[in-house]
């Protein structure tokens, strides 16, 4: 096969049942939409079917892909007719709705272009329409594609437990076990009832929605999982029930209830200071105590906190755990040897042993009080210098029980400081810049990832929990690496599985360090404070990388994600320092593209296509549709259109940053909420959306991207979640969890 260039997707849809006397087997042409193929559409090798094949490009994730439909749910037989004219066997992974079903699936050389031959696999589909892709898990890219024959096995399946991937809980990664998270918010006359489609129900599972014993759907319901009921009061009850194959399942009861306004509210607690003050910050959640419902972590930030570029001496950084009622569940109290400041206390939770209930792990030091009052180190200890920098003694790594605070392992903390000046500059900023995160290294359990460094040396450590002790997975040193890796990262970083391997890598600004700890890619674009990973350009493979830059020669670049090939990069213009990538605008194919010093809205070839939003903070989908909303400061905005939510008595965290304590997927549909500090931190304040949705879609905290996404949200210069695949008004089937729970 011929190296090309471009990317070219098929267009006009057409497919043809292959055998009258067999209606179960359909062919679906490679060069017809809705199939896509990474590169070209050809005809100059005889044989083919139809009016072409599909001539993929030569890198790892080109794809071959194809929307088929199948009349039940169960196993279905793929028939692929392809050509090789070389002499080595290439290799693809073969996807069904998002799922590896089969990985490097070898495709043997047929002795030339023109000789055709069926390669024959097995594969789990549902009732209705599939999603199948063939990725290259080479560079060497697929054979050439002619088409793929399906064949209905006639067994039927559909009970929740006995699915395909990620139906029914038999999925590749370990997540979290949710309730259906229903929620009630006041809409007009009516009121939303919302709940969650997990990724281990079956995926044709419909439901039914009682309003004080009576059910209120004449039919169960089918399609997005939120229901407008104009027939209740503020006093009604509400329950929901699943159908699957026509049987009803246990009743759910609400979680969430929200007031008249649109939000409802968590009482927290106010630690006192001695000289300052304190305010609720940046949120994280977790199921702590292994309910299925979320608990919120809340970290406590000290007016006199400090950047590190400044000296002065802080208050203690306080962490707090609450249920949603307000009951709070401990206190850790991380002492005068951590510093209070946006760079200093990065802290993550998530499950990391499988217990089924979330930990809590961050640096620690010497005078670290947990959760059941105990310290950490030397309790009487004080590091401090005369500047308030602490640039001497120990550091340590600590994981929490989730649901009592106390520590149950400590380990020191990789890399130390060693000689301070060796981070970029002798007095104590560069050293303690650090970053934190979550991701399935291993393409089944998550892991912890810390850092530390990016102006100039860059560490990144990935750490394991099994529940008794912390032991390192690996660490990326850029002083072992070599030089050209110093420099490199971000105010943030991201996870996302660069490569299709189904392990996730780190995204760590200019560069990546794949699941291994061993360098993906790097672009020597340098530093910079914002940064999105996600499917941006459905129309192509793989996933996309958009970053803004503090080098005023490239403000801002648009990424390959497996390799880090430029696919567009902006001309000169100074210091960029905001910048964001998602769906705003149904006339526009996939994603756009805006930044601070960079003119215009560009779309995904890096042309602009029109004013850019006057916001470049973080997003919501909030209104229902597939394209993304503005969330700044305390407002949602569509764009172009104008303000769907300005928040009431609520403040926006860290600065001109205006960041919310957290914006993810907490409960009840496919949708985000909206999480901000009262005015006087009396509260966390939830908000969310009273529109309506007819999108299909499963939790997006059963998607393991977004997820992790929460779990890094927190750290340093705050960026939205992306989830790995893209949502838009233009796709009409979204990718299943490939995902089990504990």
């Amino acid at each position: 096969m011929a190296a090309v260039t471009g990317l070219v997707a098929a267009a006009a849809a057409t497919m043809m049942a292959v055998n009258a006397a067999d209606a179960a087997t359909t062919r679906y042409e490679a060069e017809t939409a809705p199939a896509v193929c990474d590169g070209a559409i050809e005809s100059n090798h005889a044989g083919y079917s139809g009016s072409g094949f599909c001539n993929s490009t030569n890198v790892v994730g080109a794809s071959s892909r194809f929307t088929i439909n199948a009349a039940s749910a169960g196993t279905a037989t793929l028939a692929i007719r392809y050509a090789h004219g070389g002499t080595d066997t290439r290799s693809a992974n073969i996807l069904v709705n998002g799922s590896t079903v089969q990985s490097a699936s070898a495709f043997a050389a047929t002795g030339g272009w023109t000789a055709w031959s069926t390669k024959t696999v097995t594969i789990p589909v549902n009732a209705g329409s599939n999603a199948v892709q063939l990725s290259a898990s080479t560079a060497a890219g697929l054979p050439n594609i002619d088409y793929v024959e399906v064949t209905d096995s006639g067994e039927p399946t559909g009970e929740p437990t006995t699915g395909g991937p990620g139906q029914g809980g038999d999925g590749r990664y370990e997540v979290e076990a949710l309730t259906r998270g229903v929620t009630v918010v006041p809409s007009g006359s009516g009121r939303l009832v919302s709940w969650r489609l997990l990724g281990t129900d079956a995926e044709n599972t419909a439901f039914n929605v009682y309003r004080d014993g009576t059910k209120v759907n004449a039919s169960p319901l089918t399609g997005a999982t939120n229901y407008l009921d104009t027939g209740g009061s503020s006093s009604s009850q509400y329950t929901v029930r699943t159908v699957v194959n026509g049987t009803e399942g246990a009743a759910s009861g609400v979680e969430a209830a929200f007031n008249s306004s649109g939000y409802k509210d968590i009482p927290i607690q106010k630690p006192s200071g001695s000289g300052f003050t304190y305010e609720a910050n940046d949120v994280s959640v977790g199921d702590l105590d292994g309910d299925g419902d979320y608990e919120y972590i809340v970290k406590w930030y000290p007016s006199n906190a400090k950047d590190n570029a400044q000296a002065g001496v802080t208050g203690n950084t306080i962490i707090d755990a609450y249920k949603l009622d307000g009951t709070r569940m401990w206190r850790i109290d991380l002492g005068r040897n951590i510093r209070s400041g946006a760079h200093y206390t990065q802290f993550q939770v998530f499950d990391y042993d499988g217990d089924g209930k979330a930990e809590i792990a961050m640096k620690t030091a010497d005078g670290t009080r947990d959760g059941a009052g105990t310290v950490i180190g030397n309790a009487s200890a004080d590091h401090r210098n005369g500047e308030g920098y602490i640039l001497s003694g120990p550091e340590f790594l600590t994981v929490f029980n989730g649901q009592t605070g106390a520590a149950m392992d400590t380990v020191d903390y990789n890399p130390p400081r060693g000689n301070v000046s060796g981070w970029g500059d002798n007095y104590g900023n560069r050293v303690d810049r650090f970053l934190a995160g979550t991701a399935y290294l291993d393409g089944e359990t998550p892991s912890m990832v810390f850092a530390r460094g990016y102006y100039t040396r860059s560490v990144i450590w990935a750490v394991d929990w099994n529940g008794t002790d912390l032991t390192t997975r690996w660490t990326f040193d850029s002083n072992t690496a070599g030089s050209q890796y110093a420099g490199q990262g971000a105010h943030s970083l991201s996870i996302a599985d660069m490569n299709g391997d189904g392990n996730q890598d780190v995204v760590y600004g200019a560069m990546a360090v794949g699941s291994n700890g061993q360098a993906l890619w790097n672009t020597r674009f340098g530093h910079g404070d914002a940064l999105h990973v996600s499917d941006f350009i459905p129309s192509r493979a793989g996933q996309e990388v958009f970053m803004v830059h503090e080098a005023g020669n490239q403000p801002s670049s648009h990424l390959n994600a497996s390799n880090g090939q430029v696919l567009f990069q902006t001309g000169a213009s100074g210091d960029n320092g905001r910048g964001v990538a998602a769906n705003v605008l149904a006339s526009n194919p996939g994603a756009e593209y805006w930044s601070a010093n960079v003119g215009g809205l560009l779309n995904a070839s890096g042309q602009n296509i029109g004013s850019k939003p006057g916001s470049m903070n973080f997003l919501s989908w909030w209104d229902g549709d597939g394209e993304r909303e503005l969330l700044d400061g305390t407002q949602i905005t569509n764009y172009p259109s104008g303000t769907l939510l300005s928040g009431s008595g609520v403040t926006s965290n860290n600065g001109t940053k205006s960041t919310p304590a957290l914006s993810a997927d907490l409960f009840g549909d496919w949708r985000e909420e909206v999480v901000w500090k009262t005015s006087d931190s009396s509260a966390l304040r939830i908000y969310a959306t009273p529109h309506q949705t007819n999108l299909r879609i499963a939790t997006l905290m059963h998607d393991v991207q977004y997820r992790v996404a929460i779990a890094w949200q927190n750290t340093a210069y705050n960026q939205p979640p992306h989830p790995s695949f893209y949502i838009g008004s233009d796709v009409t089937a979204y990718p299943w969890p490939d995902i089990h729970t504990p």
